[in-house]
């Protein structure tokens, strides 16, 4: 996947046309529930591939949390988000992003807690997948989300030019406003993505297993109730280190994913650079890059 290119006057101009900058969150997002062709079940492969006028693509990987309150973050990116992000990251010298959109839920309790669409590079196309995103609103009373199902899908379902043949990685950006869950059950994978040779894997086993393609890296919403609280975003932080950037506000998402995205393209890694998580008191926390399985326990 990955033909055609962004334009970022046309989407402006069919952002009015549809009313993206004034509709409602459910006035866009009218899936009722997981659109087929977002479906995993089934899925071998999602591929990044290069083409005649995309000769260097870069992915990208965007998860979103589509639980409660999260699902004002794929409305921000519609009405303007993506656009400016697009167009900044273009701007900047990335002339080929290739943009896979994920939504995550809970395993545990929602019926749909995987929905992946392909990589594209047109306006048209991102704008179609974002919107067929199904919001379920749901998650649970337990314990976090699902975000280590968007680590593995990138790490064992996807393959991408830029790593087979100029061994550079994409940028996978998980977003969300919860603790992640500790584990997933080869018997859940089986139920989300079908027949298959599954096993039981810890989160700190597929964020591992996804940095091996991409440059991993978690956005916690601090705007939310469950996102304010201290010890999620201390567990983050304990966690991933400078992979978990803390976010005041869903409006300041798509600067950072920029941010991130620039940093990671220009570098290879962004891994020996400074944080880009100003909002870390390193007198409280100690980052570290490498994850913490004993955090999940």
């Amino acid at each position: 996947m990955g033909y055609g290119s962004y334009s970022y006057e046309n989407r402006t101009t069919r952002a009015t046309t549809l009313g993206y900058t004034t509709k409602s969150t459910y006035e866009i997002f009218q899936q009722k529930n997981i659109n087929s062709a977002m479906s995993p079940y089934g899925v071998d492969i999602r591929e990044a591939r290069d083409s005649e006028d995309h000769p260097e693509s870069f992915p990208i990987v965007i998860a979103l949390d589509v639980t409660g309150s999260m699902g004002s973050v794929p409305h921000f990116l519609v009405k303007e988000g993506l656009p400016n992000l697009m167009k900044r990251i273009i701007d900047d010298g990335i002339k080929s992003p290739q943009v896979l959109f994920v939504a995550v839920g809970d395993h545990e309790c929602d019926s749909a807690p995987l929905q992946v669409g392909q990589f594209e590079a047109s306006d048209e196309l991102l704008d179609k997948w974002l919107t067929d995103v199904y919001l379920e609103g749901g998650g649970g009373g337990n314990s976090g989300e699902s975000y280590h199902l968007a680590w593995y899908f990138a790490g064992k379902h996807t393959v991408t030019d830029s790593l087979e043949k100029r061994g550079k990685k994409g940028v996978l950006i998980t977003i969300g406003d919860e603790p992640v869950l500790r584990d997933i059950p080869l018997l859940a994978l089986k139920n989300i993505m079908g027949d298959g040779q599954y096993e039981t894997y810890t989160a700190v086993k597929l964020f591992e297993m996804a940095q091996e393609k991409y440059d991993c890296y978690h956005l916690h919403i601090k705007q939310t109730n469950s996102g304010s609280r201290k010890h999620v975003q201390d567990g983050w932080k304990q966690l991933l280190g400078d992979k978990a950037v803390m976010i005041d506000r869903r409006e300041d998402i798509a600067q950072k994913i920029a941010d991130i995205v620039i940093n990671s393209y220009k570098v290879g890694t962004t891994e020996n650079q400074p944080s880009l998580n100003e909002q870390t008191d390193k007198s409280e926390v100690k980052p570290t890059t490498t994850i913490k399985e004993e955090i999940l326990l």
